[in-house]
This record gives C-alpha cells, structure tokens and sequence, in this order.
C-alpha cells in the first residue's frame, strides 16, 4: 500500500481502479472526465434527438449546452412547454384570423372533449414514447394512425371501405409488426409493455379526426375547433405540471424551452391543416396522407444521428406502412 501511495496510484485493485485510470488518460489528453448526465445525454433516446427529428431544422451539430437542456427536460414537462406555446400564438393572432368565423355554441362540448385527449394526451405520450423507444420506432408505429382512422370513419360516419383499402389496413400491420418484433441494438434496449405509449398514441391520433369531423357539421369552423382543443389541451398539462412541480412554469435551460416551444407550434400548425382537411375531404381519403412521415424521419436519422444505424428490418418495415397507406388512398 506504502509502495501504491508512493507511486500515485490508488490503493485500490485494478480492476477496481477502471475509473481512476480513464480519468487519469483524459487529464492526460486535456479532457474533462466524463460525468454520467453527459454518458446519459449521449443516447439515442434522449429529447434533443426527438426534437432534431419532429422539427427538422436543427443542424447536424449542436452544442453540448444546448443538448444538455434537452435531455433535462422530462415529457410531461415538455407537454407543458409545447401545448401552451402554440396556444398563446393562436390567441395573439385570433382577432385577426377569427373574426369572420361563425360561433356556434352547441359545438363547444364537442370541441372541449376533443381537447382533452388531442393534442394534450396525444403529446404526452409522443414525448413519452420516443424517450422509452427512440424516434424511428416510435414514428413508425405512429403511422398506424390512418388506420384507426379509417376503421372509426366507417363505423362512426358509415363512409365506404373498398377492398384495397382493406389490403392497404393488412400491409401496413405487417410493416409496424416487423418494426416490433425485433430489437435493434442500434436503438438500444427496451421494455415490450413500452409499445403500449406509441400505439396508444397512434389511436388517439387516429380517432380524432372523425370525431373533429363531427364536431365540424355541429359548427364548420376549423379555427375555433383547433382554438378550443389546445385551449383545453393546455389547461390540462398546465394543471399536471403544477400538480408534479408546484408551479405552472417548467424550469429548463433557454435551449430546452426554445426548442420545445417550436416543437409545439410546429405540431399546433399540423393539427390546424388536419381539421381543415377533414372539413373538406372523407376521412379514408385525408388520414392516410399524414402518414408519409416515417419516410422523413428515417432519412433524418441517417443523416443527423450518425450513431444509430437503421437496419435493414427497420426499412422495410416502413415501407410496408407506407405501402399500406398507398392502397388504403388508392381504394
């Protein structure tokens, strides 16, 4: 031991010394030992890699500061800063962009409850799913939202389903059901009760629509049907956040909050143009054309997350999603 003190080394045995000797070889590079909120932050899953994906302007490197608010941020938290954002927008710009709209009052309930699950429950489980899943998995699996869809159009609205779009409902399973049944390495490990987060997700996001078409005949205004859902939807992560945290305001790095926020017009933005395809179009016919993203997502993560390696099994199954969803709008 006298000898070991002598010498600078750690008293300790040397296998139990692997950390002392990698701290040791980066002072010796002039590096900072590596602390394991840095380890974490380098994982495929974290929410710095959903956002670079769901709003696909960040580039291809960032700072470490920037990724570091990202990660700190948990989904419900995330939620709370999102919804909101595009709220507040809307509200700023409502007397310009409502004022020739029609107000119906007995549409309101209608557009309320639609609030409670879409955007609101629909974000928390988007943020939660690719947290536990990553975003190619969680992504793919999201594109069995047409297909809820279309299954609640015929049964809810009585619209027609022709053959090949029976065809497109069979394909795109067997693509989300190869996506499942392996694991990647690549995208790290996770739990099979997991796939409960984007599938839930899948079906709120897919019986939304009809039931916004619904509402829509009750009151045929998209803006105010968009205004008061995330006007509910924000009420909603707001009080769950000040339930978690004591207060209405997520603490986050400015990075985090900025990018979060943008997240949520991006997706506000989306819903916006979804109810107003539905006004105007069948739902078999709308719902299958959102579906086109895993295409973009999976080309994103080639090319911004140059650690995850999309497999072979992964591309196909996309493929058959999106093939799927092909027939479904060719029927």
């Amino acid at each position: 031991m006298t000898e070991n003190v002598k010498s600078g080394r750690s008293a300790k045995a040397p296998e139990a010394d692997w950390q002392g000797a990698e701290n040791r070889a980066r002072m010796a590079r002039n590096e900072q030992p590596a602390s394991p909120s840095r380890r974490h932050q380098d994982g495929p899953h974290d929410s710095s890699h959903y956002l670079r994906l769901r709003f696909g302007l960040l580039p291809g490197r960032r700072s470490r500061s920037g990724a570091a608010g990202l990660a700190d941020i948990e989904p419900l938290s995330g939620a709370a800063i999102s919804v909101p954002s595009f709220t507040l927008l809307f509200l700023l710009l409502s007397p310009l962009i409502l004022q020739d709209e029609p107000v119906v009052w007995r549409g309101l309930p209608i557009f309320i409850a639609i609030g409670l699950f879409f955007p609101a429950s629909l974000t928390l489980l988007t943020f939660a799913s690719n947290r536990a899943l990553g975003p190619v998995i969680t992504s793919t699996l999201g594109n069995l939202a047409p297909l809820f869809a279309v299954a609640t159009a015929v049964i809810l609205l009585h619209e027609p389903l022709h053959p090949p779009q029976l065809l497109g409902l069979v394909v795109a399973v067997a693509g989300a059901a190869i996506i499942t049944v392996t694991r990647p390495r690549d995208l790290g490990h996770w739990r099979s009760w997991a796939l409960l987060l984007p599938l839930a997700s899948a079906l709120i996001r897919g019986v939304a629509p009809p039931v916004v078409k619904l509402g829509l005949t009750v009151w045929p205004s998209p803006l105010w049907a968009c205004l008061i859902g995330y006007i509910t939807s924000s009420l909603m992560v707001l009080m769950v956040q000040r339930v978690r945290k004591g207060s209405f305001v997520v603490q986050a790095p400015r990075a985090g909050l900025f990018w979060f926020a943008m997240t949520g017009i991006s997706n506000g933005l989306s819903a916006l143009t979804l109810f107003a395809a539905v006004r105007n179009g069948p739902i078999t016919l709308v719902a299958p054309l959102a579906a086109i993203y895993p295409l973009v997502t999976l080309a994103l993560s080639a090319m911004l997350l140059k650690h995850i390696a999309i497999t072979a099994r992964i591309v196909a199954g996309a493929a058959l999603t999106v093939m799927g969803v092909a027939l479904v709008l060719v029927g």
